[in-house]
């Protein structure tokens, strides 16, 4: 995990006084707006008033009983546009701190301890199986065992956690919050098999057959390449690739140079263009080639760029990267709105031209490429699972495939803006499935 001060958290945790003083300023609403804009439920004036109450143990145990990656969403959720955007205190003053009172009591559990969670009155028995081991899959993972579940996780890397754990920048959530979460999953008795990759190491049927039931969770692939030349160029870096070598402590073996590009601007652009600046960068310019007004991140992100001095090229398309062994530039031209565009689609889909002769180069040391990931499609074809586009169908309710007793959760099917608090409820909500079949006697 990287020790230099330049990867310490951002957002630094609020006092016990702050917290309290905050946590007063909440009206505990009735049917409260802000519980019904969390994903997952929290009961967020009950656990507010704990903290008010000075009972952060308690307040943790709220938290966690409806989302058991509390520590993570407390620091990286879209808060603005879910909880804190329904506040009512809206109206008379700015919203309640939700996201950083949930730190408090989050925070206070790492050092305190895991409350214990109120028992499930249903049990289940089924023997369910869960390929890979982020975000929604730790959420189905620990519902079921609450329910009386037998849970086994596949994880081709050496730890679980996904995003959380490799693709989220370390001064927004340690690597040590993490870890600490999955250790709560585990404790709670779900099994982790480190290092299996299933379609390779072991195939899909074959691990179907060792269960009752199957959840596929396995996000997507890698960055898929941009298909122009100077890509195999050293100094060109895939974005949450150079994301999990800081994460990993291992980003001594980054050389970026003084000048850095990074194609693409959503919010890994903006972890990885801020990770830039941590390293050293003195120029990061992110290039994108729509507008400002089409970009797919957040606000709150957009904002902290600019905040740590990235730049912004809007209307740019790289064509080429320049250099003989290493990176010189980009070779870039000018896009715009094609006039034939459909009207009420968002300006991110509308289609795009490239300029005629408005070619430019930007001189820079290194390119970071964060246009987004591929999708997997070995499971779906593999187990026979009707998909539409490399995503497979699924009861938008249930999540369960077109294959019986088989479930799609997380990233496989969610679009660009998917967050980590869908996605473990996304889990919870197929648990719940698997737990009513099964809790009535279901067979395999």
């Amino acid at each position: 995990m990287p020790t230099h001060l330049d990867f310490e958290e951002v957002v630094p945790p609020l006092s016990r006084q702050e917290a309290q003083d905050e946590a007063l300023r909440c009206y505990y609403c009735y049917d409260a707006p802000c519980m019904a804009h969390c994903p997952t439920g929290i009961n967020i004036p009950e656990f507010i008033r704990h903290i008010a109450e000075g009972h952060l143990q308690g307040a943790a145990r709220v938290i966690f009983d409806a989302n058991i990656l509390g520590s993570t969403c407390a620091r990286i959720c879209p808060t603005e546009v879910l909880c804190e955007g329904a506040c009512v205190r809206t109206k008379d003053s700015r919203a309640v701190s939700i996201g950083r009172l949930q730190r408090v009591a989050t925070d206070y559990a790492m050092t305190e301890g895991f409350p214990s969670l109120p028992g499930k009155s249903i049990k289940a028995h089924a023997d369910v199986g869960v390929v890979g081991a982020g975000p929604a899959a730790l959420g189905a993972a620990a519902e079921l065992r609450r329910y009386g579940c037998r849970v086994t996780v596949y994880e081709a890397r050496e730890q679980a956690g996904g995003l959380d754990t490799y693709g989220i920048v370390e001064f927004r959530e340690p690597l040590a919050v993490s870890k600490w979460e999955v250790q709560q999953v585990e404790a709670l008795g779900v099994q982790f098999h480190y290092g299996v990759k299933v379609g390779q190491d072991v195939s899909w049927e074959e691990v179907k057959s060792r269960h009752d039931v199957l959840i596929i969770a396995v996000g997507l692939g890698p960055v898929p390449p941009l298909g122009i030349p100077g890509e195999q160029l050293k100094g060109v870096y895939n974005a949450l690739e150079l994301i999990a070598l800081t994460k990993m402590g291992e980003d001594q073996t980054v050389d970026l140079g003084a000048r850095v590009v990074v194609i693409g601007a959503g919010n890994t652009a903006v972890d990885a263009a801020t990770c830039a600046k941590r390293l050293g960068a003195l120029e990061v310019t992110i290039l994108y080639r729509r507008g400002e007004d089409a970009m797919p991140a957040y606000a709150y992100e957009y904002a902290f760029a600019k905040l740590e001095g990235v730049n912004y090229k809007w209307w740019t398309v790289v064509t080429s990267i320049l250099g003989d062994t290493r990176v010189k530039g980009v070779h870039c031209r000018q896009s715009a709105l094609a006039e034939t565009n459909t009207p009420g689609e968002s300006l991110r889909h509308q289609p795009l031209v490239v300029k005629e002769n408005s070619d430019f180069e930007i001189a820079c040391d290194s390119v970071i490429i964060a246009t987004g990931q591929s999708r997997l499609r070995s499971p779906w074809a593999a187990l026979g699972i009707q998909q539409k586009e490399d995503v497979p169908m699924v009861d938008p309710l249930t999540f369960e495939t077109s294959r019986p007793r088989v479930y799609a959760i997380g990233d496989c099917l969610a679009p660009s803006e998917a967050t980590v608090v869908s996605a473990v409820q996304q889990g919870k909500q197929a648990a719940w499935d698997i737990v009513k079949r099964y809790a009535k006697g279901e067979s395999a």
